[in-house]
């Protein structure tokens, strides 16, 4: 485990009192994201004068690792006390729903590694697979093992939210378009031309998506997933004041 720090940057802030950790995408890995939540519940603590503690989840919870619904019942019923929680969408989670909504999805959600998530839940994918399950099969038997809390949980997201001079969102914004208007297609999906802009977008954009080793800061944008599935690295952002510090497993 190792704590990484920015120098405080004056502007932009968050409003006087709060304190907000950002966690980047955890795609199934639950030892990663419980390692994570012990270093910000440890760190909360010995900040005694932040009025409000808020956490907020990029999205990608679920598929790639070996423990999407570990990960979403810790979420659910035993993340750290005392704080405000925001749980955004990801991609992932709406290829689940897509899913769900219409079994034709499978081979895309399967393409984006749905099969460790449906294992987690306890589907048979390697039965299913070897006699050559129709998609509905498939489906039916995810929606049947998939706990109700779950599906409300998937179902509730939030697309984005902003505290101060920060907006949080899974993948990025569309330049050129209101913050207000964007589409929730951009929100989890964009890429390229968010990535690509170096102009001011309204807010500084904290975001997840696209994993790199390290985190990205930009002056217009800060990137906090770092490929916990493949490099075994998640991040969380620490806002404060006028200060960044990451903390990462």
């Amino acid at each position: 485990m190792s704590l990484s720090v920015s120098p405080s940057l004056g502007q932009p802030t968050l409003p006087e009192g709060q304190l907000l950790y950002a966690v980047g995408d955890i795609h199934g890995r639950l030892d990663l994201l419980q390692s994570l939540l012990d270093l910000i519940d440890a760190d909360a603590r010995t900040s005694g004068d932040a009025g409000r503690r808020i956490l907020v989840f990029l999205g990608d919870y679920v598929d790639r690792g070996p423990d999407s619904r570990g990960v979403v019942e810790k979420l659910l019923r035993d993340l750290p006390q005392g704080f405000d929680t925001h749980f955004l969408k990801g991609n992932h989670e709406a290829l689940l729903l897509d899913f769900l909504e219409d079994a034709a999805c499978l081979d895309h959600w399967r393409l984006n590694g749905g099969d460790a998530t449906m294992l987690s839940y306890g589907v048979d994918t390697e039965r299913l697979g070897r006699f050559g399950a129709p998609a509905e099969t498939w489906r039916r038997a995810f929606a049947e093992a998939l706990p109700e809390a779950h599906l409300r949980f998937f179902r509730n997201l939030q697309l984005s939210v902003s505290f101060g001079d920060y907006l949080f969102v899974h993948a990025g914004v569309r330049p050129g378009v209101p913050l207000a208007a964007q589409s929730e297609a951009d929100l989890i999906w964009i890429r390229g031309p968010f990535l690509d802009h170096a102009e001011p977008l309204g807010k500084i954009v904290v975001h997840g998506h696209t994993p790199g080793q390290e985190p990205v800061t930009r002056p217009n944008r800060i990137g906090i997933d770092t490929g916990a599935v493949f490099t075994g690295r998640l991040t969380a952002l620490r806002l404060k004041g006028g200060s960044r510090t990451f903390l990462r497993t």
